[in-house]
């Protein structure tokens, strides 16, 4: 039947289009969230791989933070121990090598290569006219040094010289005619302070050994005296080079053996020629002699002419009354410098130089800048003054002045009495190369009923 057959056309099995199952079709729509999550893992990945551990940034950030304490303390100065600059330094480089393009890290480097720059002192341009006091010394040391061997060369002619200085001829065995007695020796390596020592029969320097026998320089007269001093002016005067301890040759007479236990020997007693000295002579320096005349008992070649010749070198030559603090400093270093002694002595506090103790620590102190000028450092500037009134009415005060009339400060002035200022002022010493020297040093200065300044603490290194 027609009925039938479409009845059995609709329950035929359709033929329906092949598509995806369920499960198929779910996963079809994960995948481009899957693409899009490992794009954005991969994005992370690479900016976690950019960027330094907090951990490692705070550990290097806190040794940093005390190398910069440490510069800041140092205050320009070079010479200083560092204790964390390495560790400082090995982190960060650790951080820029590793993580370069992370801001934190290279804000690090930016902040340690400035520390690092500052821990290596400061610096400024030393000019010739801050080292013109070394080259003109040098020049009037060298015309010194032709004079005095001159002068030594003269001083041994026409006398009757010990031929054989060592050995020495054995005082218990010699003979008359071949005492040394009356006769001059020259006498070389007579180290002074080294072999000084103090006898029994005097005080002397040990020259020798036992061996060949000694010699005994006595040191206890005026002979010794009047050229020892001499050489220190010589050193005060022209050349502030020469140290303390000094290799003599010695011109003198033998005066007679004597039996002494040589100082700063461990040995038995020796006997021993004294030899009293006549002249000094530093080789290549300079040559001093006794002279019992002299108003100072000695002298060095040409002394009276030295103050002439330095005239030329003084860019300074007195203090001007209304000079600042700052100002009198630069002059007391001037002075120092180009050896203008009296100068220097203008500079310091009068109070300082009344009695003889206080002149001769003058003296000392002057050799002890000396020795840093020519040694330490050539130059110094000054600056931070700050002026406080340590007795006396205070005119410059105007937070108290404001509320006095004219009248009661008059008053004030004449019942506190004579006014006493105090000035501090900050130095920084450089070297030759412009390097910065330790860090400021303060020094005192003093002025009393408004006259000009005067250095008070004078010793006071630069």
């Amino acid at each position: 039947m027609p009925g039938a057959q479409w009845f059995s056309g609709l329950t035929a099995p359709l033929s329906l289009p092949n598509l995806p199952r369920t499960s198929e079709r779910n996963k079809m729509k994960k995948t481009p969230l899957l693409i899009i999550s490992l794009v954005l893992l991969s994005i992370n990945a690479l900016a976690d791989s950019q960027t330094a551990p907090k951990k490692d940034v705070g550990f290097a950030d806190y040794y940093l933070k005390e190398f910069e304490a440490e510069v800041k303390r140092a205050q320009g100065s070079a010479n200083t121990m560092f204790r964390n600059k390495n560790e400082a330094l090995k982190r960060v480089q650790a951080l820029m090598q590793a993580y370069p393009e992370d801001p934190a890290v290279q804000a690090l480097y930016e902040r340690t290569r400035t520390a690092l720059m500052m821990s290596k002192g400061n610096y400024m341009p030393i000019t010739p006219a801050m080292v013109a006091y070394l080259n003109n010394e040098k020049e009037l040391r060298e015309k010194y040094a032709k004079l005095s061997e001159v002068k030594w060369a003269e001083l041994q002619q026409g006398r009757e010289l010990v031929t054989k200085v060592f050995p020495t001829e054995d005082p218990l065995k010699t003979t008359p005619d071949a005492s040394p007695v009356g006769k001059t020796i020259v006498l070389p390596e007579v180290l002074y302070p080294d072999n000084q020592f103090v006898g029994a029969s005097g005080e002397y320097i040990a020259v020798g050994k036992p061996s060949t026998g000694f010699y005994y320089v006595n040191i206890s007269g005026r002979e010794w005296l009047g050229a020892y001093e001499a050489i220190k002016r010589f050193r005060r005067e022209v050349d502030g080079s020469l140290g303390e301890s000094h290799n003599f040759t010695v011109l003198g007479t033998v005066q007679g053996p004597v039996m002494e236990i040589p100082g700063n020997r461990r040995m038995n007693m020796a006997w021993g020629w004294v030899v009293e000295p006549e002249a000094l002579y530093i080789d290549g320096r300079i040559v001093a002699s006794f002279d019992a005349e002299h108003e100072k008992g000695g002298f060095y070649a040409e002394e009276d002419k030295v103050a002439a010749i330095k005239q030329g070198w003084y860019t300074e030559k007195s203090v001007p009354e209304d000079a600042t603090p700052e100002r009198v400093m630069e002059i007391f270093l001037a002075a120092i410098k180009e050896k203008n002694y009296a100068l220097y002595e203008q500079c310091i506090n009068p109070e300082r130089r009344k009695t003889e103790t206080g002149k001769s620590l003058l003296r000392y102190h002057w050799d002890l800048h000396q020795e840093r000028l020519h040694g330490e450092y050539v130059h110094a500037t000054f600056s931070d003054t700050k002026i406080t009134v340590a007795r006396g009415f205070d005119d410059k005060n105007d937070l108290e002045n404001f509320f006095l009339d004219d009248a009661q400060k008059d008053h004030l002035t004449k019942m506190q009495g004579e006014k006493v200022e105090y000035a501090t002022v900050q130095s920084q010493a450089y070297d030759a190369n412009g390097k910065q020297i330790g860090v400021k040093h303060t020094h005192k200065l003093i002025r009393k009923g408004g006259a000009r300044w005067y250095v008070d603490d004078y010793a006071i290194r630069f």
